[in-house]
């Protein structure tokens, strides 16, 4: 059985609509290439815990990588069409559209914004096109949701003219053991500042946590620095202060609030599919009221979801967009993302437990992109603040 031939289930506000044919153009190039690169080996990769770090170059070359950046390489991309890729990106899976967060929208974005001219020729050209990686080093085994308690300090080196050191420790920063550059945010005699770490750099060690439950296909790592010798040239000379690394996870939050909603279509997808072969008591179960009523909870959800994040590409693109409105869609639509995929898999019985089919694989990624770059209570607050005027983080 199947719905009638080209019904759009995903759609049913033909959201399409809303996209111009540039903007069509990005989005149906990156479903092509997780539907040629990444659906049939995700499963894998996500059981044996593999970073697929061979297609960082074919991701590169679809300009994907700092896609919303001007020059070195970089795309020029509008947030709307970056936001796209995001979607279909987490579609395949959410350790595929962290990387490109991390690679772009953190690392790459804290080089361009608040690099030195050197810098950014040294080290964007090659992340542009994925031969280079990237990591952001600013979460520590302490201080997650409040990076204003950093311990992790950079200390002037007599010893090395205008040179720093480094001593602290970092934790679940993406990419880490095998980024050819760490950004590392640091307490200084000055307030925070931002440093590059190249590999190799004696006293960095980055390593890899093991095992998770969640973001199997991606790597996520402890980061020690103990006695990091840096030249004054490892210095992001425009970053002061916490305001550096908050520009940088409020591009990254933007992207999630994106993708969360394709890993929430394809979770429905296979739900729907699923619903409308499987026979129970003699016929589909998509024939049932209850898997309905479930499917169209998916797809209002969905719809409601992806209208949010087109409004927010449109508000960036024109320069209006506020820290609390990306609170608002990476709060409103990783939460029903979750709670989708995990509707899904109902739908799915007993296989949905297995590694055939995407809900449940889907619903454990985003477990952690609930929780990085900001939690519900983080966001929740920030919005309450807006809302009322009063500070509740303390």
């Amino acid at each position: 059985m199947s719905v009638a031939a080209g019904t759009n289930t995903s759609d049913l506000l033909d959201l399409d609509a809303l996209l111009s044919s540039g903007e069509l153009a990005v989005r149906n190039s990156v479903r092509e290439f997780v539907k040629d690169k990444i659906r049939p080996s995700i499963a894998h990769w996500y059981e044996d815990a593999v970073f697929p770090r061979e297609l960082a170059p074919a991701l590169g070359s679809l300009g994907l990588l700092g896609m919303h950046l001007d020059g070195y390489g970089c795309a020029s991309r509008s947030a709307v069409e970056y936001g796209l890729a995001c979607l279909e990106l987490e579609a395949g899976d959410s350790g595929l559209r962290t990387f490109v967060s991390v690679q772009g929208s953190l690392a790459m974005t804290a080089i361009h914004s608040f690099g030195s001219e050197e810098q950014k020729r040294s080290w964007l050209p090659g992340m542009a096109t994925g031969e280079l990686i990237g990591c952001f080093a600013l979460t520590e085994p302490t201080a997650g949701s409040d990076p204003s308690a950093m311990t992790t300090f950079a200390q002037a080196d007599g010893h090395n003219g205008s040179g720093w050191v480094l001593n602290g420790a970092k934790r679940w920063i993406g990419l880490a053991s095998i980024a050819d550059v760490a950004v590392v945010w640091a307490a200084t005699n000055d307030g925070v500042r931002g440093f590059l770490v190249p590999a190799g750099t004696e006293g960095f060690t980055a390593t890899p946590i093991e095992p998770k439950l969640s973001m199997r296909a991606s790597i996520q790592c402890d980061i020690t620095l103990d006695n990091v010798r840096l030249g004054p040239e490892s210095l992001l000379p425009a970053a002061r202060g916490l305001r550096g690394p908050f520009s940088c996870l409020n591009e990254a939050r933007y992207g999630i609030a994106w993708g969360a909603m394709g890993a929430a279509r394809d979770s429905y997808e296979a739900a729907l599919a699923y619903s409308l072969e499987r026979l129970q008591f003699g016929k589909p179960l998509a024939g049932y009221q209850l898997t309905q009523e479930k499917l169209v909870n998916m797809v209002l959800e969905i719809q409601k979801g992806t209208l949010l994040a087109l409004q927010l590409g449109r508000r960036k693109d024109a320069g209006t967009l506020r820290p609390e409105q990306i609170s608002m869609g990476k709060l409103n639509n990783v939460r029903e993302a979750i709670a989708i995929a995990r509707e899904a898999r109902t739908i799915l019985g007993g296989n949905g437990i297995t590694l055939d089919y995407s809900p449940l694989r889907h619903a454990n990624n985003l477990e952690s992109v609930r929780t990085y770059e900001g939690t519900d209570e983080v966001h929740t607050l920030i919005l309450g603040q807006h809302l009322t005027g009063i500070a509740a983080f303390r």
